[in-house]
């Protein structure tokens, strides 16, 4: 019985899919930016931008992403703004994806290794060439895996958008259970539709980082992740500096 229903709503379920889908990737696309410079400001030299930085993440963390979501689509209005529930649904999820991506950048780039900076410094390098050509891409590598994971939960907040009228997954299964009265069937249906994007990018995540599941648990295959995670192809044997 769900398999012949599924089969009926199936299409107007996959236009709620493709509005989250967009929704999180254009989302990820401004807000993991955004985190990258407030990672890279937190850990900045002068002290005023630092503390402003820190002072961003931590409340974009501390907020709740529903919170966002209403901030911009209603708040916004008493400033003479008006958004879409489209719009309101990217920059909101955009926000909470920056400052959580902030701290998985922050991370990825304290990762590399101390010696290739001072490598670069030796060889000339400024501040500036030193993050950019050595410490960001590798600590873009780095911190990838945790960032795809971060991805998944965007893509899972934007269930909360149902609440500023955004038609996607979960805003279609309540329509269609409030048309035939089989909630159950047609939140079922959004819950298979969410398992299939989120379980591949899930193992993803587990392969670039180095683990896999065994059992119930997880082991982590050391000597495979140092290679993936730390890259040397960037690096600057300290042999090779010019005395």
């Amino acid at each position: 019985m769900f398999l012949q229903q599924w089969i009926e709503w199936l299409p107007q379920m996959l236009v709620g899919l493709g509005t989250s889908l967009i929704v999180t990737i254009i989302a990820i696309a401004i807000g993991f930016p955004i985190g990258a410079l407030l990672g890279i400001g937190t850990e900045a030299k002068a002290k005023w931008l630092r503390i402003v930085c820190i002072a961003i993440v931590e409340f974009g963390r501390g907020v709740p992403a529903l919170v966002f979501l209403y901030l911009v689509y209603y708040g916004l209005a008493n400033f003479g703004l008006t958004l879409t529930s489209f719009l309101g649904a990217v920059v909101g999820i955009a926000l909470t994806s920056a400052a959580y991506s902030s701290e998985l950048f922050r991370a990825g780039f304290e990762a590399v290794p101390r010696g290739e900076r001072e490598a670069s410094k030796a060889l000339g390098m400024n501040y500036f060439y030193t993050m950019w050509d050595v410490v960001i891409p590798q600590g873009m590598r780095i911190a990838l895996p945790s960032l795809i994971g971060l991805s998944i939960m965007m893509f899972q907040a934007t269930a909360l958008a149902y609440q500023i009228a955004l038609p996607e997954v979960l805003s279609q299964a309540y329509s269609i259970g409030t048309r035939t009265f089989q909630y159950f069937s047609a939140l079922s249906l959004a819950g298979v539709l969410y398992l299939v994007i989120t379980i591949p990018l899930s193992y993803l995540s587990q392969h670039l980082s180095g683990g896999k599941k065994v059992g119930g648990g997880r082991t982590r295959r050391k000597s495979k992740r140092k290679s993936s995670v730390v890259p040397t192809t960037t690096a600057v044997p300290v042999s090779q500096i010019p005395h």
